[in-house]
Parts: C-alpha cells; sequence; structure tokens
C-alpha cells in the first residue's frame, strides 16, 4: 500500500503544479470580468472543498493522501476510491481548461 501512496502521491503533485497555472488564468479571467462562476466542481463531485479556484480542491486531496498512511489497511481499502476519483476530476478538469485557454 506504500507503493500506491507513493503514487498518489506524485499525482497529486503533478496536480498542484498545474493547479497554481490554472489558478493565475482565473485570477486573471475574473480580474477582466470573466470567469463568473462560483466552484469549479459541483457539490455531489466528492469534495468537500469549495471555490473559484483549484487551490483549496488541491489542498483536501493532499490531505487525504497524507491521511491514508494514518490508517489501517482496511480503512485504506475503504478511501482509497475517493481519493482516485478526486485525481481523476482533478486532473481531467485542469486538463480540460489548459485546453480550453490556449491561444
Amino acid at each position: 500500500m506504500q507503493t500506491i501512496i507513493e503514487k498518489l502521491t506524485e499525482h497529486a503533485q503533478l496536480i498542484y503544479r498545474k493547479s497554481i497555472d490554472a489558478d493565475d488564468i482565473i485570477a486573471k479571467l475574473q480580474s477582466s470580468g470573466k470567469g463568473k462562476f462560483q466552484a469549479i466542481f459541483p457539490e455531489d463531485s466528492g469534495f468537500t472543498a469549495t471555490g473559484r479556484f483549484f487551490k483549496p480542491y488541491v489542498e483536501e486531496l493532499a490531505q487525504d493522501i497524507a491521511n491514508l498512511s494514518q490508517l489501517d489497511t482496511e480503512q485504506q481499502k475503504q478511501a482509497l476510491p475517493s481519493v482516485v476519483k478526486k485525481i481523476e476530476l482533478l486532473l481531467t478538469t485542469l486538463n480540460q481548461f489548459q485546453f480550453s485557454v490556449k491561444d
């Protein structure tokens, strides 16, 4: 399970780097009167965080991954699908966002 947690951490680091760029673009869009949304993900997405930037979602993911190592094996197996879903949602959304704002 430690190997899986390490891989999840690598994905989270990639997401973090992409989210910094995306949040900068969102801030620029919003300062020019565009990007008038209240949250990146809907309430039923699996995230408890909410926000107009990726940062709160990335922080929640990082905390979830950190919490995995504190759980016993059975609890890890139960928590893993939620963490993987969050990674998938973040990566997919970040990639779509980057594609949509390309010049």
